[in-house]
């Protein structure tokens, strides 16, 4: 699979297409033979099919409804892997003995249960080895093979999520990499964490973003001793000012992967910051609220992504809910697959009645997060909105500066924004609490309101 992708790569864009082609046409026939739902859903479609744009768009609520119809094993029943995730003793092991299983809760609280087979975990893994060799020079891998290729994933942990289900069965049954992993939870003691990472070393790390911020913090402020090659981000996006801070913090390459659970990884990050997509193994389209395609340089409503590696549960034309903007032309990096931006999550816009009680007025969460973000002294930052016209901000201070002074510009820069939007009705309220983390172990910067 990695000698497939290394030679699609150097073939050009023509051959990544075919490919992207061929593999579509084979799941959709596969899907249709093997899962009720998709045999009924693509009823009227012609015998082969590999134009994704011709096919229905389906979300997490719709696959988890019939979960049982989805599956293209009958020894995959929602009710067994349900019994299978209840069990923490059991992450990372082999459900009936194949698969892989995941859960997540999304940016919406609403559970998924995936299902991911050998394939799957083959593709990611030779995406991955491809990654690493477009951001690393010999020299990087022979310093990262020097310091003994230790890897540190810092992961949420007390759940069947992807990072910690991965990470832990490859401990289980690759038991010669078993001290060059480590495994280290995003939800321990921040003294406790900065002490098992020094003690380990690692030459390569992998975690959220926010985490990775945390950690800059603490190796410029001299209790973290780490000398990595390599640091990726996950999960989360990964703002220029962040990657710059951990580069000269870690003194490291810093790049960034994108994906969710249900695609594995769809785009990975250059030298300039942009998200270059993986299309030979996953469709990525950018498109409206219509589900229609959007132009290059506009931003999407949302994201259609199409899984073309899992087989036991397919993803297809599945709505992620992430915004993005493609680039309009090819990248500086020289890098000749197209490149995207994400710019937010469709689920995190905000709504507020207007000022004189008729209408509502959305505000996108990069437009409040770019205010808090940009403020000098933010370490940490949560904007929950606790009311229709309330807004409650978690914050943590950075070392060294003065929390007081941190906060007075965060509300001065929110309120004026929301001055300007209309929106000077709207209060801005100090939490006692800092950023609280989901139970996949993200720091989420903006929370709107229930619905």
């Amino acid at each position: 699979m990695w000698w497939d992708a290394l030679r699609a790569r150097r073939q050009g864009p023509e051959a990544i297409r075919l490919r992207q082609q061929e593999r579509l046409a084979e799941l959709v026939a596969f899907a249709r033979e093997h899962s009720a739902y998709y045999r009924r859903l693509y009823q009227d479609l012609p015998e082969r099919v590999d134009d994704v744009t011709s096919l229905p768009v389906t979300d997490k609520r719709e696959l988890m409804a019939h979960f049982d119809e989805v599956v293209t094993d009958p020894a995959v029943t929602l009710e067994a892997v349900q019994a299978f995730v209840a069990d923490p003793a059991r992450i990372g092991e082999r459900f009936t003995g194949k698969y892989l299983v995941a859960t997540t809760g999304g940016t919406t609280g609403r559970r998924g249960i995936f299902v991911l087979d050998d394939r799957n975990w083959t593709v990611a893994s030779g995406l991955m080895s491809i990654m690493g060799r477009t951001w690393l020079s010999w020299r990087d891998l022979a310093r990262m093979v020097a310091r003994g290729a230790r890897f540190a994933a810092l992961i949420a942990t007390g759940g069947h999520f992807l990072a910690v289900a991965t990470s832990t069965r490859e401990k289980r049954e690759k038991p010669r990499r078993h001290r060059m992993l480590g495994l280290f939870s995003v939800h321990e003691p921040l003294p406790d964490l900065v002490a098992r990472l020094n003690s380990f070393d690692p030459a390569y790390m992998l975690g959220y973003a926010s985490v990775l911020r945390l950690l800059a913090g603490e190796q410029e402020a001299g209790r973290l001793h780490l000398r990595p090659v390599l640091v990726v981000s996950t999960a989360e996006g990964l703002p220029a000012d962040d990657r710059s801070r951990m580069e000269r913090a870690f003194g490291a390459v810093v790049r960034e992967v994108y994906g969710c659970t249900e695609t594995g990884y769809a785009a990975y990050s250059c030298a300039r910051g942009w998200l270059h997509l993986l299309d030979d193994w996953v469709i990525v389209e950018a498109v409206d609220a219509d589900h229609r395609p959007v132009p290059p340089g506009t931003e999407s409503h949302t994201v259609l992504m199409t899984n073309l590696a899992n087989r036991v549960q397919p993803i297809i034309r599945y709505d992620v809910g992430d915004r993005v903007l493609v680039r309009p032309g090819p990248c500086e990096c020289g890098d000749p697959a197209p490149a995207i931006r994400v710019q937010g999550r469709a689920s995190d816009v905000l709504t507020f009645p207007a000022a004189d009680g008729q209408g509502r007025v959305t505000v996108p969460p990069l437009a409040l997060g770019t205010v808090v973000d940009r403020t000098p002294g933010v370490e940490l930052f949560q904007v929950v909105q606790t009311a229709p016209a309330v807004l409650r901000v978690r914050l943590l201070a950075a070392t060294g500066s003065d929390p007081e002074q941190v906060w007075g510009a965060v509300l001065t820069g929110m309120t004026g924004l929301l001055t300007g939007l209309g929106l000077a009705h709207v209060t801005v309220e100090r939490a006692a609490e800092g950023p609280e983390q989901t139970a996949g172990g993200k720091y989420r910067t903006v929370v709107p309101l229930p619905v």
